[in-house]
């Protein structure tokens, strides 16, 4: 099989296609021939060294999130050779074939190509997670979600509108938030030096929840932004790992800051997280209610260009890896 690896940190030079032996499952694992493995910005930190991989999950080989069809079975699973699935893993989903747990594979939506539904697992299974686990968002609230262009952001702006909660997105392009408005109805917000007083202006008595998927500077401003009761979900560190908080203002209106990481955590709880996703989420995607944003199919080969376009920011969704492709 082929598979994008890499045996040192670096920059996009040190990945490289390659030839490995195909894997066999052990006893509650299955095997996916892979179609589509989605790309995230934790693949650039783990590449360039800063974002080591779970324990017992592969070092050398990039890639948490991949769709395609089982080949083979390790045991009784409750899954057969031939079904459709998708999911996230803690390493090696630029590959060809994988093998995962059983219990971790989510049914892909029936209908929807194997490349499109490599961009669901990591984008709505954190947006999920974020808005209704740790955001306990409810019907008529309001929630601003900073970087609605990006994969996560537009997957969190459909699950809110189809929630019946109101939107308010950030992002650094015009064009970015002009395009997020075809998926949903959202308020969009240039993240400039003015966007606090841009959202003040759209929401005078403040927002209930924020999604923040960029960190650093934005966390300060997202707090103030928050009225009594207020939840700041904090998923992204893109713009740095450390912030200035208001210590005062988190006591007097009872706030929430809470920080959330799918990739390091216990395996029942990604567990209980892919069947919830599976029966709350999946059915949407299959009548095309809900849709994952792909912007666009890359080659295997052109793995590195596609880590460059990742890094540049250019992107609006998710790029997939399509291994139907040379």
């Amino acid at each position: 099989m082929r598979a994008i690896v890499f045996d040192r940190p670096g920059d996009v030079d040190v990945l490289r296609l390659e030839e490995r032996p195909t894997p066999a499952p052990g006893r509650g694992e299955v095997r996916v021939r892979v179609h589509g493995s989605g790309l995230n910005r934790v693949d650039l930190l783990q590449r360039r060294g800063l974002y080591p991989p779970p324990k017992g999950s592969p070092t050398d080989v990039l890639g948490v999130e991949y769709a395609g069809v089982i080949d083979e079975v390790g045991g009784n699973t409750g899954l057969t050779v031939g079904e459709s699935v998708m999911g996230i893993v803690g390493g090696g989903a630029y590959a060809e074939q994988i093998i995962v747990p059983a219990d971790e594979v989510m049914r892909a939506p029936a209908g929807m190509s194997l490349q499109h539904a490599a961009a669901v697992p990591e984008a709505f299974m954190t947006a999920y997670d974020g808005l209704f686990t740790e955001g306990a968002l409810e019907r008529g609230e309001l929630v601003l979600i900073h970087a609605v262009g990006s994969g996560v952001g537009t997957a969190a702006l459909q699950l809110a509108n189809r929630a019946g909660a109101r939107v308010i997105g950030t992002s650094r392009s015009a064009d970015k938030l002009s395009r997020a408005k075809l998926l949903g109805d959202v308020d969009g917000v240039v993240s400039d030096a003015q966007w606090p007083n841009a959202v003040k202006q759209l929401a005078p008595e403040g927002v209930d929840v924020v999604i923040d998927l960029v960190g650093g500077a934005m966390v300060r401003p997202s707090l103030a932004l928050l009225r009594d009761r207020g939840r700041h979900v904090l998923i992204g560190l893109t713009a740095g790992s450390t912030a200035e908080l208001d210590l005062g203002r988190l006591l007097s209106k009872r706030l929430i800051l809470r920080g959330t990481v799918l990739r390091t955590r216990p395996v029942a709880e990604k567990i209980l997280l892919a069947r919830a996703v599976e029966q709350h989420v999946v059915p949407d995607l299959a009548t095309g209610r809900l849709r994952p944003v792909v912007d666009s199919l890359v080659a295997p080969s052109a793995i590195r260009e596609a880590h460059q376009r990742l890094e540049r920011n250019d992107t609006f969704g998710k790029l997939v890896i399509d291994w139907t492709k040379t």
